[in-house]
């Protein structure tokens, strides 16, 4: 997908086998033609406050959610996490965290920064499908978001 196109998802994920299913979860529910994948925190970070590579691209343009791992590299989950909601041109934006992380301490600092769901991948694919699938429904066409 290009910079200039419209972005509903971005999926900031490290794991290829964890976007791949996520993606397929998402085709499943005709809903991936409009996901970025990133890979660490800082390309997530550049790519909401359309610095390096994605200068120009327009807030404008999306995302709708942003589905966020914990454990990136180069910069944290949850560090990229407080830098979107701590800004005001960016702090509307839905952060689901979706992350294998069982911690509570991660659970409780995610929502002291403003995550707006917080959910444990499952271990089980067939559940691990219908999870993302769902989230992807109720972000994108349920969930009705400020304009």
């Amino acid at each position: 997908m290009t910079t200039q196109n419209i972005v509903e998802i971005l999926l900031v994920e490290d794991n290829p086998r964890d976007v791949e299913m996520t993606l397929r979860a998402l085709k499943k529910r005709n809903l991936a033609n409009k996901v970025m994948v990133v890979n660490d925190g800082v390309e997530a970070l550049d790519f909401i406050f359309s610095k390096g590579k994605y200068e120009g691209r327009s807030l404008a343009n999306g995302p709708k959610v942003v589905l966020l791992d914990l454990k990136l590299p180069k910069v944290s989950g949850l560090e990229v996490l407080k830098k979107i909601k701590s800004d005001e041109s960016t702090r509307i934006i839905p952060v689901v965290v979706l992350t294998s992380s069982q911690e509570e301490k991660d659970l409780v600092e995610s929502y002291k920064l403003g995550v707006n769901s917080y959910i444990t991948k499952p271990v089980d694919f067939d559940k691990f499908l219908d999870s993302v699938g769902e989230l992807g429904l109720y972000w994108l066409l349920i969930n009705k978001p400020p304009v």
